[in-house]
């Protein structure tokens, strides 16, 4: 994840963009592991602004081998980066990232009523913001996430990262405030600036309260990248505000951005109690 934001440095400094949708947009490139079990509940992975199908790579064999040996089916997504899909992370459809998990419901192995989205830095933004708009999926795992949709990784960031019914998804500008900070690769101070404007913050927050069922987020506190704890206690405080039903926990690593992924244990537990066997 840590290249994920990277990139940014040489995509934001110049402002404008074709309004002309990416090639290859509403495609989704899908690849589901199941084992041996019946009625195996999904477990969805989701990589971030690093594009690709991280989760179907070798790097994350182990990880996902441990679901499939624990009884999970899981569905590894590239919505960007990969063969087929757009080149780059601007307007994806979360319309198409969903219809290909339904796809993959089809399997005669699979549980269509238990879905569990795990998403790392921009797919956990896809992760919370898809979740919130439908009611098929069960559980969240959002690591190192936003509370709100952020620009496009592209040459201009002038557009949205998501689509939805053909809509670009509200998010949060650029300023041109938050360019020196680009500049000096201080992506977390580009990323503060951008979150003064409370307005544009407010059309694009992540009605996560809209999840139907529980959400563990895992979070940085040294998060080099964008200020994902702070972000994770705003999401904390809006599903206490709007008083939640399901379980939600929020765990604070003391490290940066990519340490977060030594907390698959806590992942693990998560799932088995929240959401494995609850129907």
């Amino acid at each position: 994840m840590k290249k994920t934001f990277l990139s940014i440095v040489t995509v934001i400094i110049i402002m404008g963009c074709s309004n002309e949708m990416p090639e290859n947009q509403g495609k989704v490139q899908s690849i589901l592991f199941v084992g041996e079990d019946e009625n195996q509940p999904l477990v969805v992975g989701l990589g971030g602004g690093e594009g690709g199908n991280a989760w179907a790579s070798d790097r994350w064999k182990p990880i996902r081998d441990k679901f499939i040996k624990e009884g999970y089916a899981f569905l590894a997504l590239g919505y960007f980066g990969a063969e087929g899909t757009p080149e780059q992370l601007d307007r994806i459809s979360i319309e198409a990232v969903h219809q290909a998990i339904l796809d993959a419901t089809k399997s005669p192995k699979v549980n269509p009523n238990r879905i569990a989205i795990i998403g790392g830095s921009k797919g956990a933004e896809l992760a919370l913001l898809m979740a919130s708009k439908y009611t098929d999926i069960n559980c969240v795992v959002a690591m190192t996430p936003s509370h709100c949709a952020f620009p496009a990784l592209t040459f201009g960031a002038s557009t949205s990262s998501w689509t939805y019914q053909g809509k670009e998804v509200p998010f949060v500008p650029t300023p041109w405030a938050a360019v020196p900070s680009i500049i000096k690769h201080d992506l977390r101070s580009a990323f503060e600036t951008m979150l003064e404007d409370k307005e544009a913050v407010e059309r694009a927050l992540i009605k996560v309260e809209n999840i139907n069922g529980p959400i563990l987020l895992i979070s940085a506190k040294k998060d080099e990248m964008w200020p994902s704890t702070e972000m994770s206690n705003l999401i904390v405080k809006r599903l206490e505000t709007k008083q939640f039903q399901y379980a939600y926990e929020h765990v604070a690593d003391e490290g940066g951005h990519s340490e977060v992924l030594d907390y698959f244990d806590n992942v693990h537990a998560f799932l088995e109690r929240n959401f494995k066997m609850n129907d």
